[in-house]
């Protein structure tokens, strides 16, 4: 049993009280107190995200205690560079790299969705409902939005030939990112990436086999997919040639130097015959070695470990093109792609271990001559690397979090390709959905459902609001024209192209994307409102 921080004692009567150190700096909460200041803390989060929703939204500049430097506007990123001190802002931060992991896509809107759910709440515990009736009330809510989100989806069927349906959908998620100025360019080079690796019979899509790399300096144009593997390194030797063809790769995990004899005793070098006789006993061992390589027909070394220059020089001698320094990850990697074995010993290492690659270069880059190698046409497996270019470090980064949403999205749909609308259509058309069944409600429940339907509402209102639109005008023009025109795909015109129509302007998101963001959001209020009762460290080991 945990000892509590503090002693007995006992009144005049007998009877014992606990006596609790500190309990003047220990804070708790409890009853309605904690289900406010739970409220409050998701309000206040919800705040400082709500402005960088859409493809007007604007970026946040975060600093971490050591003074690196991070521009982003997606949620998951800014939630976990936040330093938050309250549960429940640590529970929002939890809920969108759930969305983060499971889509990708649409980390800010679950959170901005949760805190309205709350905040609706906030009106309802005040007219004295009981949180747990609202949470079940919520979730039934959530049920019926599920629901009609099946029936207004659109299938879309594609192929590897026709998939102008994954791009579009790929440019719509990445319309709110950094790289929207050329969002056509990097959505196609996500949709290449994941058809490169998908398995269409299975209908899924092995992440693994898709690495994302950065590289500072050139323009975000300059990104490219390559069919393998890219590695920021270069060959050992300038000398060496820069371009290889039909490769055999030997993956090594020794280092190319003499073995070092297992044991404690020294060896002292006393005459200059003794130095002669050990370099040259060095160098037998380092050409023992390099002709090992050669002789399982090896045509390009990669070691993990580093090797001298008197090792480097013999095998540009001996016409053996090497990389060391290899990381692990790497050596991995280039093990699945090339379909080869890693060797730990010389002894071991045999024609059949050996990798196979179609084509071998180093690229350029810029004045500075910043080298990386690029092993392509693998024939063993289907790994693609996405190479990202931008000007600076933290334009790199941004890059890369914002082609990951688009990958996640792209895979989304490879599993399941129905889309529903973007620009807020799909949240008006299940509020108006959840609003009509009010009608036939009522008590508690109705009032839980038509909170429900105005939360819906928030992620229209806060697009509108970061595109300069009225946003109260806007939502109540888009509600009466879906009534009366039957239309689920009319959305906030973020972009002012002049017609409110999604599926003109081909603005998507995933199906499962959207009824994520509502299942996990009624799931964290749920637990949030279930929360009556939050003690300190110290206070809650009583």
């Amino acid at each position: 049993m945990a000892a509590f921080p503090g002693s007995v004692a006992f009144d005049e009567y007998g009877r014992p009280f606990i006596i609790i150190r500190d309990q003047d700096r220990q804070k708790r909460q409890t009853g309605s107190e904690a289900v406010k200041g739970n409220i409050l803390a998701a309000r206040q989060v919800a705040a400082m995200l709500r402005t960088s929703l859409g493809p007007r939204g604007l970026d946040k500049l975060l600093v971490s205690p050591d003074g690196d430097v991070t521009v982003t506007n997606d949620g998951a990123t800014m939630l976990k560079l936040m330093d938050t001190g309250h549960e429940v802002a640590k529970l929002l931060a939890q809920l969108a790299q759930s969305q983060d992991d499971e889509i990708g896509d649409g980390t800010t809107g679950v959170v901005i969705f949760a805190a309205a759910l709350l905040d609706q709440a906030s009106f309802l515990i005040d007219q004295g409902v009981h949180p747990i009736q609202i949470a079940d009330k919520y979730e039934e809510a959530s049920r019926v939005a599920l629901a009609h989100l099946d029936e207004v989806a659109s299938n879309f069927p594609w192929d590897k030939v026709n998939h102008e349906i994954l791009i579009e959908t790929a440019m719509t998620t990445l319309a709110s990112k950094f790289i929207n100025k050329c969002h056509r360019q990097m959505a196609e080079l996500a949709v290449k990436a994941v058809l490169s690796v998908a398995d269409l019979e299975k209908r899924d899509v092995n992440f693994e086999l898709i690495k994302v790399q950065g590289k500072v300096g050139g323009k975000l144009e300059d990104s490219m997919v390559v069919k393998g593997v890219v590695m920021d390194k270069t060959l050992s030797h300038p000398q060496m040639p820069k371009e290889l063809k039909d490769v055999k790769i030997a993956i090594l995990t020794c280092p190319f130097e003499p073995p070092k004899p297992k044991t404690k005793h020294k060896l002292t070098v006393s005459s200059v015959e003794d130095y002669k006789a050990l370099r040259q006993y060095e160098q037998d061992k380092f050409t023992e070695m390099v002709r090992q390589v050669k002789s399982a027909g090896a045509t390009l070394a990669l070691c993990q470990w580093g090797f001298d220059d008197e090792a480097n020089h013999l095998l540009l001698t001996e016409d053996l093109p090497a990389v060391r320094w290899v990381s692990g990850q790497d050596i991995e990697l280039i093990a699945i792609a090339t379909g080869g074995r890693i060797v730990p010993r010389f002894e071991e290492l045999s024609a059949e271990k050996l990798g196979h690659a179609g084509h071998i270069r180093e690229l350029t880059f810029g004045t500075a001559n910043d080298q990386m190698l690029l092993i392509e046409d693998c024939p063993k497996s289907k790994i693609v690397t996405i190479l990202i270019r931008a000007g600076t470090k933290m334009a790199v980064e941004e890059a890369k979090r914002s082609i990951h949403d688009a990958l996640c999205v792209v895979r989304s749909l490879v599993r399941d390709s129905r889309v529903v609308w973007g620009g807020g259509a799909a949240e008006i058309s299940c509020s108006l959905a959840i609003a009509k069944e009010t009608f036939q409600l009522d008590g508690i429940k109705r009032h839980a459902f038509r909170c429900f339907s105005d939360a819906l509402e928030s992620i229209p209102l806060a697009l509108a609001e970061n595109s300069g639109l009225p946003p109260i005008e806007v939502l109540s023009e888009l509600k009466s024209r879906q009534l009366e025109e039957k239309n689920p795909a009319l959305g906030v015109d973020c972009m002012n192209t002049g017609t409110s129509d999604m599926s003109k302007t081909s603005v998507f998101e995933s199906l499962n994307s959207k009824k994520q963001q509502i299942a996990l959001a009624t799931q964290l209020v749920k637990m949030i409102l279930k929360i009556d009762d939050i003690r300190s460290p110290n206070d809650s080991q009583m």
